[in-house]
């Protein structure tokens, strides 16, 4: 099964939970919960899927669970396939 990482940075505590943009390789997400006790990690997990269209099983975070800076590995889908997806979801202006 194909698969690939890329790199996020998590802004918890927004009014809801949506992609803010993806620049320079980095995918930045609001994600509605606080940064507390893993709930931020699992909305994360949970919102990426849902956008993905990919079940909760096929998103993992690697590395930076207690940081904003987060690599997530994705199962199911190639780079480009993952690039092609976030360009989608992803606002025009670039969010920020």
């Amino acid at each position: 099964m194909p698969s690939c990482t890329i790199a996020v940075r998590v802004v918890p505590n927004a009014s809801r939970s949506e992609v803010a943009g993806y620049a320079g390789g980095v995918l930045r997400v609001k994600v509605a919960s606080p940064a507390r006790e893993g709930r931020a990690n699992e909305a994360l997990v949970l919102f990426l899927a849902r956008e993905l269209g990919l079940r909760r099983s096929q998103i993992a975070i690697v590395r930076g669970f207690s940081a904003r800076d987060k690599l997530v590995r994705v199962e199911g889908m190639e780079q480009g396939a993952l690039e092609a997806r976030l360009a989608v979801v992803t606002p025009p202006s670039g969010g920020v």
